[in-house]
């Protein structure tokens, strides 16, 4: 039996809850920047939990992990960013060799 499941994007509100969880911090000076590239981007709270797992204890460790969560943020703004703008390449790509198929199709109807 299939059933479907909803999941949603991970917000500030959710990340927060992670970092508590796995990183036991209720605040951070990394936590605005971390704001800002979630109500930007989405991404699964599975993958923001996976950045915040240290992989070993420093006295730092929560500074790296915000750090190392921040640059997967922004990689992902980055490939949203290029994705839209091919994609608005292409249906404009699309619009001009459609729009010169009409006109010859025209032409040839007239001709």
């Amino acid at each position: 039996m299939d059933k479907h499941i909803e999941l949603t994007y991970c917000d500030f509100e959710g990340f927060k809850v992670l970092a508590k969880n796995y990183l036991n911090l209720d605040s951070h000076h990394l936590f605005d920047p971390i704001r800002c590239l979630l109500e930007e981007i989405n991404m699964m709270p599975a993958e923001v939990a996976e950045k915040l797992m240290p992989n070993t204890v420093t006295e730092d460790g929560e500074t790296t992990c915000l750090k190392s969560l921040i640059q997967v943020l922004k990689t992902a703004k980055e490939e949203t960013r290029i994705k839209a703008e091919l994609e608005t390449r292409l249906k404009a790509e699309k619009d001009m060799n459609e729009r010169k198929s009409n006109e010859k199709k025209a032409s040839t109807i007239e001709g």
